[in-house]
């Protein structure tokens, strides 16, 4: 998917923002509360970043074309970014970074810490419930949601399931929990948005799964 100057110049300004963050540690707390070194945290912190820009197509949908209401004034200042044009068909993806790569994070972080199964699907099953009802379409664009919303449910549900291990838990359910809940779950709408592409987790990542993932973890 092409993404304009702006978008990249933006990309920029979050690396130093979030490295300014890191030298105040606040992304270092974070991750030492996931069992990540400060090696991990800054290759995970990087590879969200800049696997966001990048969507691997899967199949493509019959789709309509976007409603003349295009997107409601909220939305329209955050998505002026070059867009391949609706031409019927939208392209169902997975985005590296807000998808891809917190998948692989939540797995590992199953892996590592003993972490009560069913507490895991119960949380990303309520989490995924929230996201799901507090997600709403956006006309030619695909699937929104407000930010903090998944991160602040999952940090206190993980808390009230597992106190000794509520980073981790609260990292998982929030990430696969917005992604089932949030697109997934909402993959049936899309057909009727007109938008060219969809992306899984493409919603943005720092807008999305990794601050859902990470605010969630340093609340817990």
């Amino acid at each position: 998917m092409p993404f304009s100057p702006r978008y990249l110049l933006v990309l920029i300004f979050l690396v130093a923002f979030l490295l300014a963050f890191i030298q105040v540690g606040i992304l270092t707390i974070a991750f030492e509360k996931l069992g990540l070194s400060p090696q991990a945290g800054l290759l995970l912190l990087f590879a969200s970043l800049f696997g966001s820009v990048i969507n691997l197509p899967l199949f493509r949908v019959r789709a309509e074309p976007p409603p003349e209401e295009m997107m409601p004034p909220l939305w329209s200042g955050r998505w002026r970014i070059a867009r391949p044009p609706f031409q019927g068909r939208t392209i169902i993806a997975v985005n590296l970074g807000g998808c891809v790569v917190p998948v692989g994070v939540s797995f590992y972080l199953i892996h590592h810490h003993p972490l009560n199964p069913g507490e895991v699907l119960l949380a990303v099953a309520l989490i995924s419930a929230v996201s799901f009802l507090v997600s709403r379409p956006i006309p030619g664009i695909g699937i929104g949601m407000p930010v903090f919303v998944a991160p602040l449910a999952s940090a206190a549900l993980a808390l009230l399931l597992d106190l000794e291990h509520s980073a981790p838990l609260a990292y998982i359910a929030g990430t696969l929990g917005v992604l089932v809940g949030a697109d997934l779950l909402r993959l049936p709408l899309i057909r009727r948005l007109g938008t060219p592409i969809a992306a899984i987790g493409g919603a943005g990542t720092f807008d999305g799964i990794f601050l859902t993932g990470i605010v969630a973890a340093l609340l817990a």
